[in-house]
């Protein structure tokens, strides 16, 4: 029995598209005709901004199409609290979710869309190894990794995503887009992400996140050296660096715009700042460290 002013709560994820057709409609309303996207109409209304040129800069990959499939599809998944494994469940203010990655991200789009400030992300690197998909996936992914190849009709997966498979930064694309897709839903408007990489997929990945974020949102690819000595069986040069590549869900224009993500400053301490003899300096330069 259900109290009569209780609220159904919904069995399924966020559907995607249909917010974005309903922002789209909100926006131009003008486009839409029985409930349908008119793409002349839209075309129409965006005038130049519409490409219709047979060659054109973009970036595309095997299985991209099935990947936007997945990211649109809602997940059924629930989240389970498991109280037994947790300290102190009443007062901590702390979460841990354990599951894949996409569902959870998901399922946490209705209570967190809009609200991240800070997102930090170490994937997978691809280097044929570290790929490794786990052992008891469930529809809607289930089919999503027979139609990619990362599952066969038995049910058996990949255990890593070798570079004989054919589609070796296929598969690493599939598994990255829409993840990144809903990763940028749940940041605010001055929110940030970064990306842990390596050589192997930087260039991919910094192409994906220009496409899912915009490239006017890149903020900078920050070098990480991971190694203080060299590498003496490297077989060319020593790998010396990683790579963390920041975008913000919304970069600021000029220094003087007020929305937009922006950098916080930390207070130097006494002897940091004694480091320092430039006297001419504002005092906000000489009394923060820059982060």
């Amino acid at each position: 029995m259900t109290h009569p002013t209780a609220t159904p709560v919904a069995r399924t994820s966020a559907d995607l598209t249909a917010e974005r057709l309903d922002a789209l409609r909100d926006l131009i309303p003008e486009a839409f005709i029985e409930g349908k996207v008119d793409f002349a109409k839209l075309r129409a209304v965006l005038g130049d901004v519409v490409d219709e040129r047979p060659e054109r800069y973009s970036f595309t990959w095997a299985g991209k199409r099935d990947a936007i499939r997945l990211l649109q599809m809602p997940t059924r998944a629930t989240l389970a609290p498991a109280k037994d494994e947790s300290v102190h469940w009443d007062t901590t203010q702390n979460l841990f979710i354990e599951g894949d990655n996409l569902e959870v991200l998901k399922l946490l789009y209705r209570a967190y869309y809009g609200r991240v400030k800070l997102i930090y992300i170490d994937p997978p690197y691809n280097t044929g190894n570290d790929f490794i998909y786990p052992d008891d996936y469930t529809d809607p992914l289930r089919p999503y990794l027979q139609l990619t190849g990362q599952m066969d009709a038995a049910g058996n997966l990949l255990t890593s995503n070798t570079e004989t498979s054919g589609r070796y930064h296929s598969a690493w694309l599939n598994m990255m887009y829409p993840r990144s897709f809903v990763a940028r839903q749940l940041l605010r408007d001055d929110g940030v992400i970064f990306i842990n990489i390596d050589d192997h997929e930087v260039h991919n990945l910094r192409m994906l996140l220009n496409e899912v974020f915009g490239e006017e949102n890149f903020i900078a690819n920050v070098i990480w050296q991971k190694k203080q000595s060299p590498q003496n069986d490297a077989t060319y040069f020593s790998d010396m660096h990683d790579h963390i590549l920041v975008y913000a869900r919304r970069a600021k224009r000029t220094k003087s715009e007020n929305e937009g993500w922006d950098r916080n400053f930390l207070e130097r301490s006494d002897q940091q700042a004694a480091r320092y003899t430039n006297q001419t300096a504002t005092p906000e330069a000489r009394g923060h460290l820059s982060i």
